[in-house]
């Protein structure tokens, strides 16, 4: 029985969920000063799921400004352990073809090869969430103004015109916790509660396939597997096709078994019979089982992400195959987008209506990020069918089959492991705080290519400043001015942004290694490094430019202008 409510807490923000985007969450709210509760249902550093295996690059950049970046290098994998994704007929059989991706020793010196190009401070890092959890918890957990809720199950909420009013069961005593805060971030999930209090429902592709997935503890493996060794095995053969992952690069490994259309079920077929034949050993071949993790590949996404001052991010907001690993990733992203907005408004400098921003412009970028990752599932689910039975064959004819299907095995995939443009290409449009010049439209992009651009909406390219930090390491808390002549006066601007409180670091760019991209003097950059505005110089109204910045709707600023603000803040 639920007993009388004892507890009563406040915070600026109530984070329901503390895996890695409620984490990640945190820590940048609490980077802007704003106070955070955390509720999470696991126990204080209980082990997550054996899930995501990648970060990504715009990930690594964000963690790199939050302090993390170095301590998640130094985890995971050995140093040396090759993050190859490797093809096989069979995880010890032979090999088709190889992606080579450096390893974490190599990760920021290594100039050869398709994935040695990031243009960034921060590339890509292979590293399971069991290792990248357990940091992201101990540096969160330590920072003033979180409060971390373990054993604690969010139950409902109520809003109103100030904030939000939660309650929360303690799992262990079944006390009721009252929880008021000014805003209030569902991060729990696919089968989100808090999603389904706000009436949003999940759209889209419920079953792409489903995946028979196991971790495994099997210590003699390693020295099974001919050659170089590699981060990702893909076994391919007539017999079972599927996906093994290095773990700790000594002994534990994850085996996706990718179950076929006329496998409905995850038991239809004998887990430990297609675990060796993914392997490609023999039934005196012996390992543990540590866990099961199958899961079912969708492509869903939320109708809205907010209603009033209740917001979701990650699976809580989209659902869909972790093709490119851009499952956690692009929930993270999500994080990042709405962590500075609300930290605008609890800061007092952003109007309310800057929240705005978070559903436009995640949302569709969200539509378009789960179709590449469905599209490349539903072809990599076509290239599984259409493995020829002789692939196998001894001798010229299965080498020259072997050699075809590795050929085509690599170009399908080298985009996904090397996905430069769903890093750094997608863009914002028809964003409330967005300035669209009317110059250029932003460049398109796919899963592996994209075209650096400062149209505003685009992430800000990155070049390494005069001093030999990363641009990124010189970027304000709130919007960062590029100016790349001195001779433009941006002092109105300066003097507009201080009017309001809204903090704008001026930076002056002296360095003659710029890309390309670069061709305006002025480049107003928002926190999480995309463009909102570019110039030749400052618009003739400097305050409505700040106006937009803060997201000031264009019925507030029409009030003011017949008010003559402007006057009164000059």
């Amino acid at each position: 029985m639920t007993k009388t409510a004892d507890t009563s807490m406040q915070a600026d923000v109530l984070i329901v969920g503390a895996g890695p985007v409620g984490l990640t969450l945190a820590m940048d709210l609490a980077s802007r000063g704003v106070s955070v509760i955390l509720c999470e249902t696991r126990r204080f550093a209980e082990p997550p799921n054996v899930k995501c295996n990648h970060v990504a690059s715009r990930t690594m950049e964000q963690f790199r400004r939050l302090g993390v970046a170095q301590q998640l290098r130094d985890a995971g994998l050995p140093a040396d352990h090759p993050n190859d994704v490797v093809f096989r007929t069979t995880v010890t059989g032979t090999e088709l073809t190889r992606i080579p991706i450096p390893c974490r020793r190599d990760r920021y010196t290594e100039t050869e090869g398709p994935d040695a190009w990031w243009p960034t401070p921060e590339p890509p890092h292979r590293i399971n969430q069991i290792y990248l959890e357990p940091i992201l918890l101990k540096h969160t957990a330590a920072l003033p103004g979180v409060t971390l809720l373990n054993r604690t199950r969010f139950e409902r909420f109520t809003q109103d015109a100030e904030g939000v009013s939660a309650i929360a069961t303690d799992m262990d005593s079944g006390a009721t916790r009252s929880i008021r805060c000014r805003y209030m971030v569902g991060c729990d999930g696919g089968s989100s509660p808090v999603r389904k209090q706000i009436g949003a429902k999940l759209e889209g592709t419920a079953v792409i396939q489903r995946v028979q997935s196991t971790f495994i503890r099997a210590p003699q493996l390693r020295a099974l597997i001919p050659g170089k060794p590699a981060w990702s095995y893909y076994a391919m053969n007539p017999r079972r096709c599927g996906t093994m992952f290095a773990i700790d690069g000594h002994e534990t490994w994850l085996v996706h078994n990718h179950l076929n259309a006329e496998e409905p079920e995850f038991d239809s077929i004998n887990r430990d019979t297609s675990i060796r034949e993914i392997l490609g050993v023999g039934p005196d071949f012996h390992y543990d089982i540590i866990s099961k993790e199958d899961w079912i590949g969708r492509r869903l996404v939320a109708t809205r992400f907010r209603d009033g001052r209740v917001f979701l991010a990650g699976d809580a907001a989209h659902l869909w195959v972790p093709y490119a690993g851009y499952g956690m990733n692009a929930g993270i992203a999500d994080a990042l987008n709405l962590s500075w907005l609300l930290g605008a408004c609890v800061q007092g400098w952003g109007d309310e209506a800057i929240l705005d921003a978070y559903e436009a412009e995640r949302l569709p970028i969200t539509e378009q990020v789960s179709q590449f990752a469905m599209d490349h599932a539903q072809k990599m689910i076509r290239a599984r069918r259409a493995v020829p039975p002789d692939i196998e064959a001894p001798g010229p004819a299965g080498d020259a089959q072997r050699a075809e299907i590795g050929r085509e095995a690599y170009a399908l995939n080298v985009q996904q492991f090397c996905c430069g443009g769903l890093n750094f290409g997608y863009f914002y449009t028809g964003s409330p705080i967005i300035v669209p010049d009317g110059e250029h439209r932003a460049p398109p992009y796919s899963m592996g290519e994209f075209t650096p651009s400062t149209v505003p909406g685009c992430r800000a390219p990155h070049f390494w400043l005069a001093d030999g930090r990363s641009l990124y390491d010189a970027f304000g808390p709130g919007y960062t001015l590029l100016r790349f002549d001195r001779s433009v006066d941006v002092r109105p601007l300066e003097r507009a942004a201080a009017a309001y409180r809204m903090p704008l670091t001026v930076l002056d760019i002296e360095t003659a290694s710029l890309p390309k991209a670069y061709a305006h003097r002025l480049v107003m950059c928002r926190a999480d490094q995309h463009i909102a505005w570019r110039g030749a110089h400052l618009p003739a109204d400097v305050y409505d430019l700040v106006a937009t910045l803060r997201g000031e709707t264009r019925r507030e600023r029409g009030r003011r202008r017949a008010l003559a603000w402007e006057g009164v803040l000059a």
